[in-house]
């Protein structure tokens, strides 16, 4: 048995997705089981709730083999630490308690660098990684900059034919997109040959500035988009105006600011760490019909 936390997020939804096809029984772990799409919400077993709950992890992890392991950020948290470390001891508890051999979690690239120390959520991955380590088998998904981040800047590539970022123009980072993760989160929960800790880096096909962004969204939608530099600060007033604690603000522009500092710098790309999937591609297939949608 497998357990999926998250089963309804971007990521999780494609775990969830490849292991019944590879034939796996799987469990989910769903505040809402109603969010589940028909074609999965029958053939998994549910446990209803949330996976920050104790009760409802020591429910899910029984007689599990393997646990994919994905923590939303807590907005409402008033620090990084509570909503990534704190939220997840229940699980790391439940995993010892039950023996699960085998856990993949989500988490970011920064492990090694300078600015690991002092880059916010990133921080707080990886102090979660650590958790996990102490009580079992454990892969860390070392992502970078999601590819689907963008979804958030329809209103602005609409309104204003601009994406907004921290970083300079002209520099260059990995991008990945969700499916990819969520597809090397499978191949692993399948394995399970593994042990000890590791990272295991997920960098997309190719690195690119906020200016190749904008041209190749400018290509694919068919209108000018450029890319504008801001300043970290205004990503923390942002978080605030959303509703964000302090802390998880002022995280989110230390994390910005670790990004500029070389905080994903710390890999070298390989074929083995490449994932398929181009921004051009996700663009043309993911952002495009969004946007269109958006437009109606």
């Amino acid at each position: 048995m497998i357990v999926v936390t998250a089963p309804t997020a971007k990521i999780g939804r494609h775990v969830v997705e490849q292991l019944l096809d590879a034939g796996e029984p799987v469990r989910v772990v769903a505040r809402d089981p109603r969010r589940l799409s028909p074609t999965i919400r029958d053939r998994v077993d549910i446990v209803e709730g949330s996976h920050r709950d104790a009760a409802v992890v020591d429910k899910a992890f029984a007689g599990a083999d393997a646990v994919f392991w994905l923590m939303p950020s807590d907005l409402h948290a008033p620090d990084v630490m509570t909503s990534y470390v704190e939220a997840s001891r229940p699980g790391v508890e439940a995993v010892s308690a039950h023996g699960v051999r085998n856990v993949v979690g989500v988490s970011a690239l920064g492990r090694g660098t300078a600015a690991a120390g002092r880059a916010g959520n990133v921080t707080a991955s990886l102090a979660m990684d650590d958790l996990f380590a102490t009580v079992t088998n454990y892969r860390s998904l070392a992502n970078p900059t999601f590819m689907d981040n963008t979804l958030r800047d329809i209103r602005t590539i609409l309104g204003e034919g601009a994406i907004f970022g921290p970083v300079a123009p002209d520099r260059k980072l990995p991008l990945v997109a969700t499916r990819d993760i969520g597809t090397t989160a499978a191949r692993l929960l399948l394995d399970r040959g593994w042990t000890g800790f590791a990272d295991v880096p997920v960098l997309g096909p190719e690195d690119l500035s906020g200016n190749d962004m904008a041209a190749v969204i400018t290509d694919v939608l068919g209108i000018p988009v450029r890319y504008v530099q801001i300043e970290a600060a205004h990503l923390e007033a942002a978080m605030l105006s959303f509703g964000a604690s302090p802390g998880m603000a002022r995280a989110m522009a230390d994390m910005a600011t670790a990004k500029i500092d070389g905080l994903d710098d710390g890999v070298v790309r390989t074929a083995g760490n490449s994932t398929p999937t181009t921004f051009r591609q996700w663009c043309t297939e993911v952002l495009r019909p969004a946007v269109d949608a958006a437009r109606s």
